[in-house]
């Protein structure tokens, strides 16, 4: 795959879904801590979300940090706009803000 495609599939799967992590691993099975953790937080808040593995092609983090303009995952998305990684979510989640967040994505 081109970069322009990986772009295509990345800037598709944040406008067809509510919520998107980009991850290493999978919902099911996360490949490193902080995967893990922003996933288990998206759980806990209940509301669907889509995990796209970066591990599958290691263009797509390429494609997507140039994206996003952020070096690490797991990359965040919700309604279209790029929320942060982990610890940002994390902080969020803590504050009370990322509940309220993703509520507001599904009420709009």
């Amino acid at each position: 795959m081109t970069d322009e495609m990986i772009l295509a599939d990345i800037k598709k799967a944040i406008a067809d879904n509510t919520i998107v992590l980009f991850a290493k691993g999978t919902k099911e099975a996360p490949r490193c801590g902080f995967s893990a953790r922003t996933i288990q937080l998206f759980q806990e808040i209940g509301r669907p979300f889509v995990v796209v593995d970066i591990l599958a092609d290691p263009a797509i983090r390429q494609v997507l940090s140039a994206h996003s303009n952020w070096p690490t995952v797991p990359q965040v998305f919700i309604k279209g706009q790029f929320v942060g990684g982990c610890d940002i979510v994390v902080e969020m989640h803590q504050e009370g803000e990322l509940q309220k967040v993703v509520e507001a994505a599904f009420s709009a």
